[in-house]
């Protein structure tokens, strides 16, 4: 019976056993699926009565599957030989191709794991190396305040080999030099971990700095003919004192609150682009593309000494923890070490792997290692009692154009022209914070406060973040053009700013 009723399941259009049958409910006719569809697309009705018809519309029958019989050709032994002929043929054919695609598949696995071989050789020359370079770097970090970095890194941080540098003749670092140093940085290494976290006492308040607004301007202390101010510091025992350099190949010595110029100091043949006010004495220290780097007796506006370090643009300065030695880098490549008292050169070095303008230079707070940013977009830790490049962080776009090490010695933030801001933790030498700025924001200048707390930015205006949450506070706008340089006061009780418009400005409350 049910053989019947499959036999009688036959399509209307083809006269056929449909192998899937539909019912069409408007004629009552069964079709087969394939046909009936392709004749609705074309004319949309039923081709039996020619009433409207949809797709939809139509009915599936359930049937068993269809066994079609065999050709007539396959009813003799001789035709059943053939096919099982043809079907043994067919699987030695397929037997051949999979032996083949075998034989492919082990020697690509064969390749892959030759290469893992080596990928692990080489990882684990490289991880030994990386190892020794950590241990040179970690002889230096009971004195700097920099805990031990550990094995894994989860950021690209190249650890370089020590030494890879290539030392100028001049002066020498003596035992003398080396030990005062090494004094120094274990009695600030000493306070710092008495101060603990404590906050410094009258330190200002997020809330008061969020309040900040511009207290004072003055325009006058450079010349108009070429205005600029490209360059500022304060004192840190006194930071009412400010310096400042300028386009006009002047620096010139300011004091808040008589709002009276102090000194003016000429000397250089071209612009002033790093001043520097000692922190324990009345020394201010200028270098300017002139190749010199100038160091000034305030009261009386008198240059006492010309350092002769470098051959090109004197790009940077820092001094010394001490106070009697001096850092400075320049676009001949080298940073140098200078004694401020006698502006003997004491080490000119340069890194003879990457050779690369050097942009900009600060000391760590302990003064054993310090940074150096470069027109190559990295930011190079030195070791300046083995003279010795001991860590890179790579990682900007464009020339490094500053960087500032906070009070703590953990964090250092850098800056490019790539409209970044990084953040650096030097115990564990990776990256740990990304401030994104405007597309065409331009970041001159870096600082931290005294305490740790407040980092500021200047360029396309001024900024300041809270440390730790990374989160702005303030936005000053009242400069006309680029801000080229800025400064906290104690306790970050105002804050100050140089800008290409000739003006320098104090925000507080």
């Amino acid at each position: 019976v049910a053989y019947i009723l499959i036999m009688a399941l036959t399509c209307s259009l083809s006269n056929e056993v449909p192998e899937q049958p539909v019912l069409s409910p408007v004629s009552h006719c069964v079709f087969e699926r394939r046909l009936i569809e392709k004749y609705i697309a074309e004319n949309g009705v039923d081709p039996i009565n020619g009433q409207p018809l949809a797709e939809d519309d139509l009915i599936e029958i359930k049937t068993s599957p269809i066994v079609r019989p065999r050709p007539p050709s396959a009813t003799s032994i001789p035709a059943i030989l053939k096919l099982l002929q043809d079907e043994w043929d067919a699987c030695m054919l397929h037997s051949f191709t999979q032996r083949q695609q075998l034989q492919t598949a082990k020697q690509e696995l064969s390749h892959a794991l030759y290469q893992h071989d080596a990928a692990c050789r080489v990882i684990a020359r490289l991880t030994k190396e990386a190892n020794a370079a950590r241990e040179a770097l970690a002889q230096l970090k009971p004195q700097a305040g920099i805990a031990a970095a550990p094995v894994a890194m989860p950021t690209p941080v190249d650890v370089a080999t020590p030494m890879a540098t290539d030392e100028m003749e001049g002066g020498e670092m003596t035992e003398q030099v080396i030990q005062k140093l090494d004094d120094t940085a274990a009695i600030l290494t000493a306070e710092r971990k008495k101060r603990g976290k404590k906050v410094p006492e009258g330190l200002a308040t997020a809330d008061e700095i969020r309040s900040y607004k511009q207290q004072s301007s003055h325009p006058g202390l450079h010349s108009a003919s070429t205005p600029g101010i490209l360059a500022l510091d304060l004192c840190a025992s006194n930071t009412d004192r400010v310096v400042t350099g300028g386009s006009d190949k002047n620096a010139v010595v300011f004091d808040r609150k008589s709002e009276e110029v102090v000194a003016t100091l000429k000397g250089h043949t071209k612009k002033v682009t790093s001043v520097l006010y000692h922190p324990l004495n009345d020394i201010a220290v200028t270098a300017s593309p002139d190749a010199t780097i100038r160091v000034w007796s305030v009261p009386n506006s008198s240059c006492s000494l010309v350092i002769k370090a470098h051959d090109a643009n004197v790009t940077g300065i820092s001094i010394h923890a001490t106070g009697d030695y001096l850092l400075s880098s320049s676009t001949d490549r080298h940073w140098a070490f200078s004694d401020m008292k006698t502006g003997q050169v004491l080490a000119k070095v340069a890194d003879s792997v990457s050779p690369s303008a050097v942009t900009c230079t600060q000391f760590h707070p302990d003064g054993l290692i310090f940074g150096t940013g470069t027109a190559d977009s990295v930011i190079k830790i030195w070791d300046l009692k083995e003279k010795a490049n001991v860590a890179n962080f790579p990682g900007h776009t464009g020339q490094i154009t500053s960087i500032a090490f906070s009070e703590n010695g953990y964090y250092l933030a850098t800056a490019a022209e790539d409209a970044q801001v990084k953040l650096w933790d030097l115990r564990k030498l990776k990256n740990f914070k990304v401030i994104n700025l405007d597309d065409d924001y331009k970041v001159k200048s870096l600082t931290f406060d005294q305490s740790g707390t407040y980092l500021a930015l200047a360029g396309s205006d001024i900024r300041v973040f809270l440390c730790k949450q990374w989160t702005q506070l303030a936005d000053f706008t009242e400069h006309s053009a680029l801000a080229t340089g800025v400064k906290f006061g104690q306790n970050a009780s105002f804050i100050a700013s140089s800008s290409l418009d000739r003006s320098l400005k104090f925000y507080g409350l």
